[in-house]
């Protein structure tokens, strides 16, 4: 990954912004004087959080953060958090390693209703999944008494507890719950088809008192599944999301000894999925005694080893600026090496590409704002992080005066058509390279418009990079298999 990290920083050298910047060193064992230095991946954009576990957004302009000791609070728009909580329910939660509160969701119609949920450990190590509601005169204020309990979990022991809750793209309050702690899933709760603990579960918050099961439920009608389980076999789904654009569920399910996983489901999938827990770490057998088949099991699509990795933590599908490099890229972290990569599918297979290495933080869950841009939380640095969206479309950072470029991809062959919009005679200048750092194409040319044949390229994303005028454009092209 030497020579991606390389050429990013060539090509984004000339668009940073005038921002402190997260900075980002990333020295492998391999070679760890090689290894360059690359900043301006991420800003620092609220400080001074306690125990951030979660970041949600309400649809407006602000984000609200969870306090895992019992607090939501609000950090508004320019990086400023407010002095009071949204929420304080800290006399309710049982905090202290894996305890506490856990996650939150707004309502599809938080903007009518001012519902939102939370999912919390309290009193006897039962995970809780309550209903409040907002303040009708401070919407900076919740009303800690209009607490609705809509399911409740006890937890037989102090850790694994899951603890994210969202809705789906289909209304559903998707709710994850780990196996329910201790090692190794000693009562195989994660495969026990008539306990929560170790599922996904889907359940319908607006019809029912307090919820009712939705019909579309893989295990409805059955006898021997209980009707609110999605989906089998996790380990501890610590943070999950749903593509915003594509409604696809990517879980980031935290191993036990060995093996860190990324689980996915496509958007439109009828549930019911078993991801392997007890019987599979990953893709190797933990413990497969009462298992099945092993083609009854949904492999992750993504794995790692431990080693200075040892926790994952599942992010989200980028879906903020569509021409930044890392639109349609999934984000994911782990917590004890502060490593962040990005997964994402070329020519049917999946690619995990390196984001980069910012040690001190113990990166807690990542989340989105009402547009798609992306935050991640530092638990030790106590930092709210915020993706910069660098543009890949023709654009200069400068705001050229002059226009837009315009770049044509033909798909009945490889040729490649470059608009400039002017034609002043002046050397344009332009290369092709993969995204690995490899030129593939280099040509220079005077005339305002210009069409080019780089010949055959396997699939893949390649960066046009475009040079007028002292000034540089940059655009990323495509190659999508048959």
């Amino acid at each position: 990954m030497k020579s991606l990290h390389k050429m990013f920083w060539l090509l984004i050298l000339l668009l940073t912004f005038n921002n402190t910047s997260c900075q980002n060193t990333d020295n492998t064992k391999d070679n760890p004087k090689e290894e360059p230095k690359i900043e301006n991946k991420m800003v620092s954009f609220a400080t001074g959080l306690t125990n951030p576990v979660s970041i949600a957004n309400a649809g407006d302009s602000r984000l609200f953060v969870v306090d895992q000791e019992g607090y939501i609070r609000i950090v508004d728009p320019n990086g400023k958090v407010n002095d009071l909580p949204f929420l304080d329910i800290h006399d309710r939660v049982t905090f202290g390693g894996e305890r506490g509160l856990l996650g939150l969701a707004f309502h599809p119609d938080y903007k009518t209703n001012g519902y939102f949920y939370v999912n919390y450990v309290g009193k006897g190590d039962v995970t809780h999944i309550s209903r409040f509601k907002a303040s009708s005169s401070n919407p900076d204020m919740a009303d800690a008494d209009s607490e609705v309990a809509i399911l409740t979990q006890p937890q037989p022991f102090i850790n694994h507890n899951g603890g994210n809750l969202c809705f789906g793209p289909d209304g559903f309050l998707y709710i994850g719950l780990g196996d329910g702690g201790s090692e190794g899933d000693p009562g195989n709760r994660a495969q026990n088809p008539k306990q929560f603990l170790g599922k996904m579960l889907r359940i319908d918050v607006n019809n029912g008192n307090p919820y009712a099961i939705p019909a579309s439920n893989p295990f409805y009608n059955s006898k021997t599944t209980l009707g609110e389980i999605w989906a089998l076999g996790l380990r501890n789904p610590w943070r999950f999301s749903f593509d915003r654009l594509t409604g696809d569920l990517w879980i980031g399910d935290v191993g036990q000894d060995a093996i860190e996983e990324i689980d996915f489901q496509p958007s439109g999938d009828k549930g019911g999925e078993n991801y392997g827990w007890r019987c599979y770490e990953g893709n190797k057998i933990y413990n497969d005694s009462e298992c099945d088949s092993k083609t009854t099991f949904t492999p992750p699509i993504y794995t790692y080893p431990h080693g200075e990795e040892c926790s994952v933590t599942g992010g989200f599908v980028y879906r903020g600026t569509q021409s930044s490099s890392y639109y349609g890229q999934y984000f994911f972290a782990d917590y004890c090496s502060d490593r962040i990569w990005t997964l994402h599918k070329e020519a049917g297979n999946w690619v995990k590409e390196d984001f980069g290495h910012f040690p001190g933080n113990s990166f807690t869950t990542f989340g989105e704002d009402a547009q798609g841009q992306l935050y991640i939380a530092g638990a030790k640095s106590k930092t709210i992080f915020k993706v910069l969206d660098y543009s890949t479309t023709a654009t200069s950072a400068n705001a050229d005066p002059m226009g837009e470029i315009k770049v044509t991809q033909f798909p009945s062959s490889n040729k490649i058509r470059i608009e400039t919009g002017r034609n002043n005679g002046n050397e344009i200048q332009i290369t092709l390279s993969d995204i690995k750092g490899i030129l593939v194409y280099k040509a220079s040319f005077r005339e305002a418009n210009y069409e080019f044949d780089p010949g055959t390229l396997p699939f893949g994303t390649y960066l046009l990079n475009i040079v007028i005028d002292g000034k540089n454009f940059v655009q990323k092209l495509i190659k999508a298999g048959p």
